[in-house]
């Protein structure tokens, strides 16, 4: 057991916890398809961060942490995907409420779209790969807290998996929470309301990016 496992989880839970475009599509796809949806978003989160943490533990993150290029790169097709995310829940805002105008409709409650596990895992795993700052921070994290007499490559594995068990935690505890409100989310005004923030919020860390990627501008 690594000797600074405790601090480790106590960072990698606050770090976890902490609002980003993961929890935000989470949200979105709780409308969807409900709490199944929205845990196999953090599966798909989860499993992107396995890939992350792989490739820090055997060094192949040290490209991104060098190459600008592929930084720059990888940072492009993560804001797109932000934003086309962001765009869809937009749309999914302004059909919900069409569909709350129809006479048929008391407003009352509705049932969420159909959104299947692969496809919401598959968002969640493309969200977290393409986001590089995960790659850097388990590249410049993980070292912080293996000692100087632990194996690093041993180690810093056991920390990453410690890293991924608190975001599984994470994610079985906020889709129980809303699995039990549906009753709630299930109402179109909330549903309507939701969407459009939850598809404002994705657009607003897509053009961040896209902001920051101009402003340093890529090699």
């Amino acid at each position: 057991m690594p000797d600074q496992l405790l601090p480790f989880l106590v960072l990698a839970v606050l770090i976890t916890v902490a609002p980003g475009p993961d929890i935000t599509l989470g949200l979105r796809n709780s409308l969807r398809g409900g709490a199944t949806a929205m845990w196999w978003t953090g599966l798909g989160c989860c499993s992107g961060l396995g890939v992350h943490a792989t490739a820090s533990v055997i060094g192949l993150s040290t490209v991104l942490a060098t190459s600008a290029t592929a930084y720059a790169t990888l940072r492009t097709a993560g804001a797109g995907y932000l934003l086309w995310l962001g765009f869809q829940s937009l749309l999914g805002a302004v059909r919900a409420n069409r569909t709350l105008a129809t006479p048929s409709d008391s407003g009352v409650t509705a049932a969420p779209d159909t959104l299947g596990r692969s496809a919401a895992y598959r968002q969640g795993l493309l969200s977290n790969l393409l986001n590089p700052k995960i790659a850097v921070l388990f590249l410049t994290l993980l070292p912080q807290f293996v000692g100087p007499n632990e194996p690093h490559a041993r180690t810093s594995l056991q920390l990453a998996l410690a890293f991924i068990a608190v975001g599984l935690l994470w994610w079985r505890l906020t889709s129980w929470l809303f699995g039990g409100i549906q009753g709630v989310l299930r109402r179109r005004w909330f549903r309507t309301a939701l969407e459009s923030t939850t598809g404002l919020v994705l657009i607003a860390l897509g053009l961040r990016v896209a902001f920051t990627i101009w402003r340093d501008g890529i090699p």
